[in-house]
């Protein structure tokens, strides 16, 4: 069964950088055709796609997001990370790691994640 988990701090300060990881069990992030990615939940609103990895190491942002955004993976641990900066409160959400291939066919449990000083 794969499984996806996130991790990372449930409180970030206005201005500074959100950074999550995904480690993933009894699948390999290289080597298949699935797009590793990363979406969240604010708060009394739908899902929002961020971006995600490919196999190739080529990466896809949210363009509203772009400019913040990076998504990484390393290999060796069987993880991908999201790093999301300067944010602000509209950034607390739920963030949710995914496995897509021509849909969303796994998930973590997601994480929240709260932007306040």
């Amino acid at each position: 069964q794969v499984r996806l988990q996130e991790s990372g701090p449930g409180l970030v300060k206005p201005s500074q950088t959100l950074s999550l990881t995904c480690t993933v069990s009894a699948d390999s992030i290289l080597g298949s055709s699935y797009a590793w990615t990363w979406i969240r939940q604010p708060p009394g609103k739908g899902l929002e796609w961020m971006g995600a990895i490919a196999d190739d190491g080529s990466t896809y942002y949210r363009p509203s997001l772009k400019s913040r955004t990076s998504i990484s993976r390393d290999t060796s641990k069987n993880q991908f990370s999201l790093q999301l900066s300067s944010v602000t409160p509209e950034d607390t959400a739920v963030y949710y790691c995914a496995r897509r291939l021509f849909g969303f066919d796994y998930w973590g449990q997601g994480t929240q994640v709260t932007v306040s000083s």
